[in-house]
């Protein structure tokens, strides 16, 4: 996320939505040996598949590929000089929590051969530290209040989409998922939805506003 950062002008849509994600990152691995969660290696394994989507979608990006459906607008919008940073801030969180969150702690319970519940206490834990820093995040890319007021379209815009929704909205999708391992077709086939539904709320997020 460094070197993505470090190739990338502040203003791009990526780079702004990867400055988040990397102090997201390091706080979590900062509390990795703290004792702050139930099963440390666990949580570090989450953190890592988690992290290897959103890489997977830069790489994707930079060969002229096709990223999943739900990082496409942010990488379409990236360049928009009506898009506030934001918006990208948020389009990003959005395409991370709503669809690469669930596939991530599939992988994870997967792999580990553990059930949902292992995970459960520290996804609460991580929500924890993310509703923290989302009001931090707001604080710091939110316009000024000469700037702004309640009859600015980025008011309403960023006020209808929420963390703790998406977060929960992830929970319930891992879980459908984690049912559906047996039948992988349906299991691809909602994965798919998931992804476009959640490009969809994307593209509402990066509503050019100038």
């Amino acid at each position: 996320m460094r070197a993505i950062g470090a190739g990338l002008p502040p203003r791009d849509g990526v780079a702004v939505f990867n400055q988040v994600y990397l102090s997201v990152t390091e706080e979590v691995d900062r509390r990795l040996d703290t004792g702050y969660f139930d099963d440390p290696a666990l949580a570090a394994e989450l953190d890592v598949r988690f992290a290897d989507r959103y890489l997977a979608a830069v790489d994707a990006a930079a060969a002229g590929a096709r990223p999943p459906a739900c990082w496409r607008p942010l990488f379409q919008a990236r360049s928009h000089p009506a898009v506030r940073p934001l918006q990208f801030a948020l389009a990003g969180i959005n395409a991370h929590i709503g669809h690469d969150l669930a596939l991530a702690l599939v992988d994870t319970c997967r792999d580990r051969g553990v059930e949902p519940d292992a995970l459960e206490g520290d996804f609460e834990r991580v929500g924890a530290l993310l509703a923290g820093m989302e009001e931090r995040i707001r604080e710091e890319l939110m316009p000024g209040p000469d700037l702004l007021d309640l009859a600015d379209p980025l008011t309403h815009l960023v006020g209808a989409w929420s963390l703790e929704r998406a977060r929960e909205a992830a929970w319930a999708a891992f879980r459908a998922l984690w049912g559906l391992r047996g039948l992988p077709e349906l299991a691809e086939e909602f994965a798919e939805r998931i992804d476009a539904g959640t490009g969809l709320v994307g593209r509402f997020l990066l509503t050019p506003l100038n």
